[in-house]
């Protein structure tokens, strides 16, 4: 006798009509004939979002619900004297006190605009298992539990009425073994009747089966089709082998249907996950050695201690967040720039001063920024980054010396920007990258002005390129220098704009 066919069966069947209906195949020779959207490449600048269940005990991080079920943490410690034995008082329990009473939609949007984002990624769901989106795969959802809507609706709904792209974050792959902590002791994960909340809770070196696989994948096309972001962020654990054919399949998927919408769209992947070429790389916390020659992103946050909120967050600074973005632009990057609201659905307010103080400096200088290319070299000065993920954890001081370069060419002329990441003492700018003895811009340099100023003296030697900066600075943190260079010839142009 044959099984029936489940609404299961029936929805993943539907996905691969639609995975092998083209112009995507799900085959990694197929998915890398892909090419990021020109508005991603252009945009440079977006904005993350932790915001879940784990903001209301708002202790340790993000993954308070892994390490509040591992005995001998200080989250074990810390839960157990704040909210008792948890058999008796679970993650589960805060759910009801996640009631973001004080969250406006449009207000955040309002916001993320004044900080300069050009997108917005929410986390649709993290490692919890809790989804702040309406799926009809769990009871434990927004839409019915804590706040009582539909975060990522909402959000979207509000993104796109002030002129910015919608993104979504997926973190449901973890989920395969994040609260296994619990099942070692007596605790409320180990009670059936909560299972479809605390998941699997398998060990890590398990590899997840085809009943998670498949459940990561509708729950991921159910994101794609209820809200149709144009950027689907994944965290790590998806390079697990057993995740390869389903990730082809979630590709193919994706890129044809928004083929359907006529939107271009991105995927952001980490490690090997997905095959080069076939979806835009990002890197936590990092950087790359140099100019990369497709655009990645890195994601990063406004603190050091925690994604989502926490008490006592040790946080950056403007002039810190300006270069960030710019060493990743100079490098042909995007920056996805995170905060944690709290559980009452308010920004903390040192968050909403960090953006409108990025924001400000983007007003003056964004020229520099956005729509731009990378030029010969990303940057000079004693001032780097370590290449690769999670390099952010110390504070950098940048000196006059560090600079950042790109460039963009328009129907008046090619410029190149010099992004200085603190003002010169003496009030001169030397960039030496521009002067004559180097041999990095044998064009003549036709025209000299500061961002947010106008055109300033300046003196080209073989050492570098002497700028006499204006008496008021533009904005709080360092200055920008816009020079315009004779056009090569057309035998010699490289297109920088490709």
């Amino acid at each position: 006798m044959s099984r029936p066919v489940s609404a299961d069966d029936a929805e993943l069947a539907r996905v691969r009509a639609v995975a092998t209906a083209g112009p995507f195949q799900p085959e990694w020779s197929s998915l890398q004939t892909y090419e990021s959207p020109r508005w991603y490449a252009d945009a440079k600048f977006g904005i993350f979002i932790h915001w879940g269940v784990y903001s209301v005990p708002a202790f340790g991080n993000e993954w308070y619900a892994r390490t509040m079920y591992k005995e001998g943490t200080p989250e074990f410690e810390h839960h157990v004297a704040t909210y008792g034995p948890h058999a008796e008082f679970g993650y589960k329990d805060f759910v009801p006190r996640f009631t973001a009473e004080h969250f406006d939609a449009q207000q955040w949007a309002s916001t993320f605009r004044r900080a300069g984002a050009q997108f917005v990624v929410p986390v649709a769901e993290h490692h919890d298992g809790f989804a702040m989106y309406d799926t009809a795969r769990s009871r434990w959802k927004s839409t019915e539990m804590g706040p009582g809507r539909d975060v990522l609706g909402e959000l979207g709904s509000a993104v796109r009425d002030q002129h910015m792209v919608l993104g979504a974050s997926s973190h449901r792959a973890e989920h395969w073994w994040f609260m296994n902590g619990g099942m070692l002791f007596d605790s409320d994960v180990r009670d059936p009747a909560h299972a479809d909340l605390y998941g699997p809770a398998m060990r890590e070196e398990t590899a997840p089966n085809q009943q998670h696989l498949e459940d990561w994948l509708l729950r991921t096309v159910e994101i794609i089709d209820g809200y149709r972001p144009q950027v689907l962020w994944f965290d790590w654990w998806i390079e697990q082998p057993a995740f390869e054919p389903y990730l082809r399949l979630l590709a193919a998927y994706y890129y044809n249907e928004a083929a359907r919408w006529g939107r271009e769209v991105v995927i952001n992947y980490k490690w090997g996950s997905f095959a080069p070429g076939s979806a835009v790389y990002d890197i936590e916390r990092g950087a790359m050695p140099g100019i990369h020659p497709q655009v990645w992103q890195n994601d990063t946050s406004v603190s050091r201690t925690s994604w989502s909120f926490v008490e006592g967050h040790e946080y950056k600074g403007v002039a810190e967040l300006v270069g960030e973005l710019v060493d990743v632009v100079a490098k042909n990057g995007v920056l996805l720039l995170n905060i944690g609201p709290k559980a009452d659905g308010t920004i903390p307010a040192p968050e909403v001063e960090l953006l409108h103080g990025l924001g400000d400096w983007l007003c003056v200088n964004g020229e520099a920024v956005y729509g731009t290319r990378p030029w010969t070299v990303p940057s000079e000065g004693p001032t780097e980054f370590a290449a690769g993920s999670f390099v952010d954890a110390t504070a950098r001081e940048y000196g006059s010396r560090d600079v950042r370069f790109t460039t963009r060419r328009d129907v008046t002329g090619l410029y190149l920007y010099a992004t200085v990441l603190a003002w010169p003492e003496d009030g001169v700018a030397r960039i030496r990258a521009f002067g004559t003895a180097g041999g990095l811009l044998p064009q003549a340099i036709t025209d000299v002005s500061v961002l947010g100023a106008g055109p300033v003296p300046s003196r080209r030697t073989g050492e570098a390129l002497e700028v006499d900066l204006p008496a008021e600075r533009p904005s709080a943190v360092g200055v920008v220098v816009k020079v315009r260079v004779v056009e090569p010839t057309a035998a010699a142009r490289t297109d920088q704009l490709h």
